[in-house]
């Protein structure tokens, strides 16, 4: 703990050096997971603050602040004076006042070595319209932790939950605070009724009458020594405050059984408000544990929760409206009507997954996903007759690949998704990129930032712990590239991972990376697939990468 006190006061003091306010046209940010992306209340503006890095080897921590313009699909990055220390799993929430405030609460620091945690308990504001950052010191607040949820409802922030991880043991937590925005002080809650139980991750929403919706989330238990069991909550709570407009308001938990499809256990699901009275939730990933390991299954998927009527549902892509409604154009009001009622006739929807692979620059693969919409039917037809639709009439429908522990922000009923991560096998994906929907039409993603292969690296673990290098390239950016570069060639020797170099025959690297192969195969094909169709696929999809890396 003291080591890590010591190492987030050295980064503050490099951070006191600036002074000034410095804002540079930038690419995007790096790949990264659980920083903040929040929408600006005046501009068209989204703005990313903080978040996690692994590759492998070491783990870095970022307290950067990037400005994307929406209007202009540019990057800028922001340097303020006396930022708070570099954190991941926070919270941001963002209120309209005095040309927009994001108030930042908690997180954590992890070592470079990913095996000890400082968990925050400072809460910071940055002013929008002067471009300063100020910590605010107010007696009475939360304890340190990560993983928590925080909303702005009316002029208080209301937190929930979290967890604090320690080197020998962990405590979930199901405790409420407010934070009034006014007074500057902050309040523990004492709710009656049955709170959800202990948890981090979960959805917090605001409701227009001012309570509070908790959805899901995950917490864990030791049930014996160096066994602990994960549990993924699926249940749903209202807080309600009683007595509003009093001088102290009470409050009550309530359960909701709402109706309609809910959305699958998860954990590391993101979430965001959106238009039309709609909380929504994106991706995540259902991990089946076992003794020695644990297997995720990654999602992309979004479900809405209507708050008006207690209801959820799966969000379903609709496709670009075709030429026949173009064409009638000129009665608006009766073709929207018309096309809603054809898209109610259709068949349902059978997504056929087309999956493209990228090779990395240390050789190793990525993979995107790309789905093609056509009727159920679709799925049973043979693969040229895929191959012709792709080519002919249907136009590929991109989408973010699954992942969880993105980003996301809404604006003018846009949903953004930033970055991420998602796993095969061992090796843990990190995201850059950026995907856009509108939610108002549900029609198609848009690309906005495309993943770079480039700013993709894994390195396998290292028998030595690197102390040296304990307070090197958490900046992220050139330091972290220059640091990976010189840990790579020390790897040299001992190639534990599939990397493709282009002087090798393709029956060496097929041999080397065939099992990874089959394993993606399988997973898009589906676990009825035929072993002989899925080892063929697997086959022709790493012959593909190979000739295009080469």
């Amino acid at each position: 703990q003291e080591d890590l006190e010591a190492l987030i006061a050295e980064f503050q003091n490099l951070d006191a050096k600036k002074t000034q306010v410095i804002e540079t046209a930038c690419p995007p940010p790096s790949p990264r997971l659980n920083g903040s992306l929040s929408a600006h209340p005046e501009k068209d503006e989204l703005i990313l603050f903080g978040g996690e890095y692994f590759n492998g080897q070491k783990t870095y921590l970022y307290n950067e602040l990037y400005v994307y313009n929406i209007r202009k699909n540019s990057w800028t990055k922001l340097e303020i004076p006396n930022p708070p220390p570099r954190r991941c799993a926070h919270q941001a929430a963002v209120v309209p006042t005095a040309g927009g405030q994001l108030w930042v609460f908690g997180g954590e620091f992890a070592s470079p070595n990913g095996e000890q945690f400082y968990h925050y308990k400072d809460l910071w504001v940055l002013h929008l319209a002067t471009k300063t950052w100020e910590q605010i010191k107010a007696s009475g607040g939360p304890s340190g932790r990560s993983g928590h949820r925080m909303v702005a409802c009316k002029r208080q922030l209301i937190l929930f939950g979290g967890f604090h991880e320690s080197a020998r043991d962990y405590i979930y937590y199901n405790d409420v605070y407010a934070f009034n925005l006014d007074s500057f002080t902050w309040s523990k809650l004492s709710p009656s009724g049955i709170a959800p139980a202990p948890r981090s991750g979960c959805q917090m929403a605001t409701t227009p009458e001012g309570s509070v919706i908790i959805y899901g989330g995950y917490s864990k238990q030791r049930i014996k020594k160096d066994v602990d069991k994960g549990t993924l909550h699926t249940d749903m709570f209202l807080l309600k405050a009683e007595g509003s407009g009093k001088e102290e308001e009470k409050w009550a938990w309530s359960r909701l059984n709402p109706s309609g499809v809910k959305p699958t256990p998860r954990s590391g699901f993101s979430v965001a408000v959106g238009p039309n009275n709609r909380s929504l939730l994106f991706g995540g990933v259902h991990d089946e544990e076992e003794e020695e390991s644990i297997e995720g299954d990654f999602f992309n998927d979004i479900y809405f929760y209507d708050i008006g009527k207690n209801r959820w549902f799966p969000g379903q892509l609709k496709g670009p409206k075709s030429e026949k409604k173009k064409r009638r154009r000129g009665r608006q009001a009766e073709a929207e009507g018309a096309g809603d009622e054809e898209v109610e006739k259709q068949a349902p929807q059978g997504p056929v997954e087309i999956v493209k692979e990228v090779v990395a620059e240390d050789g190793t693969v990525m993979t995107i996903k790309q789905v093609i919409s056509g009727p159920a039917g679709e799925k049973e037809r043979s693969e040229s007759e895929e191959e012709e639709e792709e080519d002919g009439a249907l136009s590929p429908q991109v989408e973010p690949c699954p992942r969880s522990n993105a980003m996301l922000a809404v604006k003018h009923g846009v949903l953004y998704v930033y970055g991420g991560m998602f796993e095969v096998g061992d090796r843990q994906f990190t995201l850059s990129d950026l995907y856009s929907i509108d939610l108002h039409k549900m029609e198609e993603w848009k690309v906005l930032v495309e993943m770079d292969p480039k700013a993709q690296e894994w390195l396998e673990e290292s028998e030595s712990d690197e102390e040296e290098d304990d307070t090197e390239g958490a900046e992220g950016g050139e330091e972290e590239e220059e640091s990976s570069e010189e840990e790579s060639e020390d790897e040299e020797g001992e190639e534990q991972h599939p990397s493709v170099q282009h002087d090798e025959k393709h029956a060496d690297y097929l041999s080397r990376t065939e099992q990874y192969w089959i394993k993606l195969a399988r997973s898009n094909m589906g676990p009825d697939a035929k072993e002989k169709k899925v080892v063929k696929v697997a086959h022709a999809m790493a012959k593909t990468f190979y000739e295009d890396s080469v």
